[in-house]
């Protein structure tokens, strides 16, 4: 992250709809966590299951990213870090595999502006 300012929001789904916001799935694990606490997330309650995982730095803690010409004015980031392209990423391309063994993942933050 570029700062320790905020909260990080964290949202794991298993709803390809659903992905990134999670808004629509009401079975959705959600954190929100201080940035400053944020470098390690542990998630408890979570299936076995394909899962994605989207966060956003909320630098400002107003408890929604915030956009500027159709692009994230705050860092977000996704499970498997696939490449930045035009519109959020797919949930096909953020997803991975829980089958009842701890699964850790590292999340690049990207800061578009």
């Amino acid at each position: 992250m570029r700062n320790r300012s905020g909260i990080v929001q964290a949202c794991l789904t298993t709803h390809p709809k659903s992905f990134p916001g999670c808004q629509k799935d009401p079975g959705a694990i959600k954190l929100h966590v201080p940035a400053d606490q944020a470098g390690h997330l542990h998630f408890v309650g979570v299936q076995p299951g394909i899962w994605a995982l989207a966060l956003v730095h909320d630098e400002n803690g107003n408890g929604k990213m915030d956009m500027a010409l159709f692009l994230p004015k705050e860092g977000v980031g996704v499970s498997r870090n696939p490449p930045t392209r035009m519109g959020p990423p797919t949930f096909e391309s953020a997803a991975f595999k829980v089958a009842g063994e701890p699964v850790t993942l590292s999340v690049t933050m990207k800061y578009m502006l």
